[in-house]
């Protein structure tokens, strides 16, 4: 499998860890396959949201535009109009730009492999919870584990687990979840992220 298939795979496990409830415990392998379908239809409804989020923008920008024109007092207030719907604009077209990249991305979990291997880690995810988990608390420094943001939790598991059950280069997982974090986290996530993995990697080659 090339890099490409299995990046899709850890979005769409990422997608189908938040499908879980908190304490799964034991889930047949159809349960967690209805789990992956369930990631891709909120991939399909997140394109619908970022367009129609981009259109709103530009609305609001145009809208801006015009009252530069017709309603501002002075060439100061006009200025500080077009500036902000020039802002507005470019922020609907970096959205329509990340919308245009997810229809591949969609097309991609159809894959078969893609599929596989999204499974396989949300198995390992939630057969070894609990060992993951204790090796992450002991690796956060300042903070505890249940005051993360879920999304967080669920990127670290997943570097975890193709780190010590699926057998990735763990350089590979920890710079796999860095780029998670990019997309979904805060904009300081990966910076954390990056951080705990790399204490996670020196307890596990302590071991």
């Amino acid at each position: 499998m090339n890099k490409a298939p299995r990046s899709t795979a850890r979005e769409l496990a990422l997608l189908g860890l938040s499908q879980l409830p908190t304490n799964s415990g034991s889930l047949e392998k159809k349960q967690l396959q209805e789990v992956i379908l369930a990631a891709v239809r909120t991939l399909r409804a997140e394109v619908q949201d970022i367009l129609e989020t981009a259109a709103a923008e530009l609305q609001r920008g145009s809208d801006r535009l015009l009252n530069s024109q017709i309603s501002a007092s002075d060439v100061q207030s006009a200025s500080s109009m077009v500036h902000e719907a020039v802002e507005l604009g470019q922020t609907a077209i970096n959205r329509i730009g990340t919308a245009v990249e997810l229809p591949e991305l969609i097309q991609l979990t159809n894959q078969l492999e893609v599929r596989k291997y999204a499974l396989e880690i949300l198995i390992k995810v939630n057969d070894n919870k609990e060992e993951i988990d204790n090796l992450l608390r002991e690796s956060i420094v300042d903070w505890q584990i249940e005051r993360l943001p879920r999304i967080d939790i669920d990127i670290l598991r997943i570097a975890v687990a193709e780190m010590m059950f699926i057998g990735i280069q763990e350089q590979v997982a920890i710079n796999e979840a860095v780029k998670l974090a990019k997309r979904y986290s805060s904009e300081d996530g990966y910076r954390f992220i990056n951080g705990v993995l790399r204490r996670v990697l020196n307890k596990i080659n302590l071991v």
